[in-house]
């Protein structure tokens, strides 16, 4: 079917004709010998944007923060997360099979986090325990919806972690969303972590690539890393270009993305199938009342020129992002109804 409306993720999205020249005339050299100035150019942009001293860039947010995780967390001890972070539910284990790292985790609330349940959840060096040394934060959290942490949580996560001696790290693969959605720097952001990933093929809409930030003596031991996972890339300037004209032309254009999602809800919140406040671009089904699971749901609306994500039997949800503008919406907005309706 042509012109299908796809609210499957923002993972979706294809470079526009700005970004594509950008590509075309990036200038290039070889990034594992650290001669790729448009790489260069991307990390030492991205690294002060947050305030920290050097970044690194990678193919994917996954391979970003198995980077990340394995600089603050030493083989055969610990990471705290939450049961529906994206390091432990999407990343097909790799924070054990490659890292070495076991984790913990505290049950799964989304952006609700209470940051005395994390510290309780703390282990001390000492046999027989795995000692904690790094939690991880989601932001926005996928899996809660699109729900930003809020700063004052963040700010009692570091004090958790400063207290008990631990790193702090950002799963920030649409961190972008929080710093548009609640107006917090991205400077703030930064100060408060040890190390995050930050994605570009996301909400910014770029086709490839994720940065690892941090202090240049960790970034230094990531680019072993990085080389170690398969990550090293050679004139991977044509990718940093995208990057680049993403910082420079869709990080703004977010707030467009979270107006129609709240569009979207609206239209759906007679049904009772919205689950939760929708803060960003991040619509959660609920459809465990509904008179149809996900997987009928997205049947009927692919039918009607919409793509649903299936997350599970009765859980679903849709994702705004810059390939879809206001004419989707409306379109969208007028057909899961029906669906709803039967």
């Amino acid at each position: 079917m042509a012109d299908l409306v796809d609210l499957r993720s923002d993972t979706v999205t294809r470079p526009p004709a700005g970004m594509r020249a950008a590509m075309a005339a990036a200038e290039v050299g070889d990034d594992v010998y650290g001669e790729d100035p448009t790489v260069n150019a991307l990390e030492e942009r991205v690294a002060a944007l947050f305030g920290h001293e050097a970044a690194l860039f990678a193919p994917t947010g996954s391979m970003a923060n198995q980077i990340a995780i394995q600089l603050v967390v030493p083989p055969g001890e610990e990471l705290l997360c939450d049961a529906d972070a994206h390091v432990v539910t999407y990343e097909l284990g790799a924070a054990a099979a490659i890292g070495g790292v076991s984790t913990r985790t505290w049950p799964a609330v989304g952006a609700d986090i209470d940051p005395d349940a994390v510290a309780a959840l703390v282990r001390p060096d000492g046999y027989p325990g795995v000692p904690t040394r790094a939690i991880a934060v989601e932001q926005t959290h996928n899996r809660g919806g699109g729900g930003v942490v809020p700063l004052s949580t963040v700010e009692s996560l570091r004090a958790v972690a400063d207290e008990a001696g631990l790193a702090l790290h950002c799963d920030g693969a649409r961190i972008w969303h929080a710093h548009v959605a609640d107006g917090v720097p991205l400077a703030t952001y930064g100060a408060l972590f040890d190390t995050l990933s930050v994605c570009l093929s996301k909400g910014l809409g770029a086709p490839v690539g994720s940065l690892v930030v941090s202090s240049a003596e960790r970034i230094a031991r990531a680019r072993t890393i990085r080389k170690r996972m398969g990550g090293g890339m050679r004139q991977a300037g044509v990718l940093a270009a995208a990057g680049l004209y993403a910082l420079d032309h869709h990080i703004a254009r977010l707030a467009d993305d979270h107006r129609r999602a709240a569009r979207l809800a609206e239209a759906l919140a007679p049904f009772g199938v919205v689950a939760g406040p929708v803060r960003t671009n991040i619509v959660p089904l609920d459809l465990r009342k509904a008179p149809i699971d996900a997987h009928a749901l997205a049947a009927a609306a692919r039918d009607r020129g919409v793509l649903v994500s299936v997350l599970g039997p009765r859980t679903a949800r849709l994702v705004t992002h810059y390939d879809v503008d206001d004419a989707g919406i409306d379109h969208a907005a007028a057909v899961l109804p029906t669906v709803f309706r039967g």
